[in-house]
């Protein structure tokens, strides 16, 4: 059966997850996950929590699902192997190489892939199993349709999002909350800005981007039956009585096959809605009919109440078997024995004749039956009693109690595992000379004869702009320039097909080399017998990143913008690394189609501009597959401040057009090269020179 898994962001949330019937809890500890605006946890009630849920049969995920800089490796790797030690039963991870870290420092403690890793078709699935992850987070954006192909031809676990917020963009490819706040989501430390006021033709006057929350309750048997392995529900900065309300109705309904009642869904509501629910992703059905927002309302104190009541007692979840042999001059002897093959035997007084009435086996029955205020639940019993034997009741409630005790030493055993020490990529020697400069452009259009004649190191273009304006790609390939194919940040499966005929088109053009920003597009293009080089979509932010990536066959990495400039300098570059220097920064790319809800139908090829409360002007531009990109308002700018990426050691600094028009993009290409004067209006320095929480 599928397992339920519920958040934990508080001891209490702990609890009442366990007590209303959760199969698993996902929590935090420290300041490496992404909800560190939570209580989360400490030592003590980290070790506490893993007892707690072991001794009632339930599993306990940590999230470790955060870009770690090079710094920050050694101080997660003590975190790692102490939670190995405790019994920790998997980690849930974003970071390449924190997974590298992990499996070098605790290689028998499981590992998840967050959805953070934006895993959204089957080659990402499966280079996660090539990481030797154990199971995988979907993104929370996919149809039934594309889980249940994912699922079919899965070589490791899929778990799903079934219950709470939805983010606007595909996580882990979320800057917005970075780019304008200086808090990063990848880093956990969102503000959810997607969730204020934003508008059109100037005016902040409605909320584009604040979905409702999600709920598939009604589809938990078609999730189980198509072989979701785990069903997870969102909620680690929610209250624990939201957390008992929501796990006991979804395991009700897992358990007994059936839809929530009309009560449960009213319950659901209660307990915390955004203009009530949406399954839109699910049933492949986006559009205005699921936005919503937090209105205010009075807290169901009443409901609440009843449900604080109800997971601050116990109730028993660990079916045991017992089995009790009492004969005339022999100790009693019993025997107790849970699911998992937990065994205590235990011997007690001798019996001896009964001077009055013998001892009847229900009278044993009702003393080892009394199990109430513990965790088990005594599911068959067997007892041998011979004839005319008495012992007193008492004997029967000590042996009862030590065996329980005794068995829940078992149950909370923490399993043998191996564990080494973390040790850091060797230091590499950073580059001298410049680096060279590589163009992207949004379309061929940007590809002008004179852009060509200033000859950047690489032009990056997708393949359809590619395919469709042929004559002008050849003129740069004549000119011995490298054109490499911009693969789609998200591409589903049904999508793979037209993608592969296109790169297909694309080497019988004579073009070889694909960017991509996903672990799917890296798996299709290295299958391709493309070579490969990562973009910034795969959040590369430590060495050990860069060296999982090398290994995985890529030639080149473009490093995550989140990050300082000394921290760029001081990785070790085992692979020809590239920053972005100039343009919008990407800060969004979304399923649903926020230019579709405005007007109601396609208008892709206008002006789309969002407006903050600010009045900051953000373009929204398409993605392939009807999906929308939402860029930054200012232009990253640093033709002027050359030097600061100069000396770190890339191998290219990449100019991003999306915007401009051909004019422009030869103009900024100049000034990069040490030519003409011109400077944008309304330029940004990024994050390459502040702290990003």
């Amino acid at each position: 059966m599928m397992e339920l898994l519920s958040p934990a962001g508080s001891r209490e949330a702990a609890i009442a997850a366990v007590q209303s019937g959760a199969d698993a809890i996902y929590l935090g500890y420290g300041k490496f996950n992404a909800r560190r605006n939570a209580a989360n946890f400490d030592d003590n009630s980290l070790r506490e929590t893993v007892d707690y849920c072991h001794l009632r049969g339930v599993k306990v995920y940590l999230t470790l699902n955060t870009l770690l800089s090079d710094s920050e490796l050694p101080q997660a790797a003590r975190l790692v192997r102490m939670c190995s030690r405790i019994g920790v039963d998997a980690l849930i991870v974003q970071d390449l190489g924190v997974a590298e870290m992990c499996r070098q420092v605790a290689p028998d403690l499981p590992l998840h892939g967050s959805t953070q890793m934006t895993v959204h078709n089957l080659d990402g699935v499966l280079a996660c199993a090539a990481m030797g992850m154990e199971r995988v987070v979907l993104s929370r954006e996919l149809s039934k349709k594309e889980i249940r192909y994912i699922c079919r031809h899965s070589p490791i676990e899929i778990e799903v999002f079934v219950h709470g917020a939805l983010c606007m963009c595909y996580s882990g490819q979320c800057f917005l909350s970075s780019v304008i706040g200086g808090r990063s989501g990848n880093r956990g430390m969102c503000a959810q800005p997607c969730r204020m006021k934003y508008g059109w033709s100037g005016m902040a006057d409605g909320y584009p981007l604040s979905l409702k929350d999600m709920s598939l309750a009604d589809y938990v048997k078609e999730l189980n039956d198509m072989g979701v392995a785990c069903a997870k529900i969102e909620g680690r900065m929610k209250r624990p009585e939201y957390v008992a309300i929501v796990t006991r109705i979804y395991a009700k309904a897992l358990r007994e096959g059936r839809n929530p009642t009309p009560q449960e869904q009213e319950e659901l509501r209660s307990a915390f809605n955004r203009q009530g629910f949406t399954d839109g992703y699910y049933q492949g059905r986006t559009g205005r009919h699921m936005f919503g927002i937090r209105e205010k309302e009075e807290i169901p104190e009443k409901l609440f109440a009843q449900t604080r009541q109800e997971y601050n007692r116990e109730h028993p979840r660990v079916p045991v078997e017992l089995a009790l042999q009492m004969v005339e001059g022999r100790p009693l002897r019993a025997e107790i024995t849970d699911e998992e093959g937990n065994r205590v035997y235990l011997e007690g007084p001798v019996p001896q004749r009964a001077r009055n009435r013998p001892i009847t086996r229900e009278d044993i029955r009702r003393q080892m039956e009394r199990t109430g205020g513990t965790p088990f639940r005594i599911r068959h019993m067997e007892i041998s009693v011979g004839e005319g034997l008495a012992l007193p009741l008492g004997s029967f409630n000590e042996l009862r109690r030590r065996l329980l005790d005794g068995l829940s030493v078992e149950r909370v055993k923490t399993p043998q595992r191996r564990e080494a020490d973390f040790r850091s990529p060797a230091k590499l020697t950073n580059r001298t000379e410049p680096p060279v400069y590589t163009v992207s452009l949004r379309t061929a259009d940007q590809l002008t004869d004179e852009l060509i004649a200033m000859e950047p190191q690489v032009i990056y273009l997708a393949p359809d702009e590619i395919l469709s304006n042929r004559k002008q790609v050849e003129k740069a390939m004549d000119r011995g320039l490298e054109v490499c194919a911009a693969l789609p940040r998200i591409r589903w499966d049904e999508e793979r097909p037209q993608l592969e005929q296109e790169l297909k088109a694309l080497q019988e053009m004579g073009i070889y080399t694909a960017l991509a920003g996903d672990l799917g597009s890296c798996t299709l293009a290295l299958g391709m017998d493309f070579s490969c080089r990562g973009d910034f979509g795969l959040g590369v932010y430590n060495s050990m990143t860069l060296e999982k990536l090398r290994e995985m066959g890529l030639i080149s990495a473009t490093l995550s913008f989140e990050q300082r400039m000394a921290r760029v300098r001081d990785l070790s570059k085992c692979l020809d690394t590239e920053l972005i220097v100039y343009g919008r920064l990407p800060l969004m790319i979304t399923q649903n189609c926020i230019i579709k809800n405005r007007t109601g139908q396609c208008n892709c090829k206008n002006g789309n501009v969002l407006t903050d409360r600010t009045g900051a002007q953000f373009p929204v531009l398409r993605a392939r597959g009807c999906r929308n990109e939402i860029f930054n308002s200012r232009k990253l700018y640093l033709a002027d401040k050359a030097e600061s990426y100069q000396k770190l050691g890339l191998w290219a600094a990449r100019l991003s057009f999306t915007t401009e028009n051909g004019r422009e993009c030869v103009r900024i290409l100049e000034r990069y090269q040490g030519r003409g004067s011109y400077t944008p209006v309304d330029i940004t320095r990024g994050l390459y020179f502040r702290d990003v929480e």
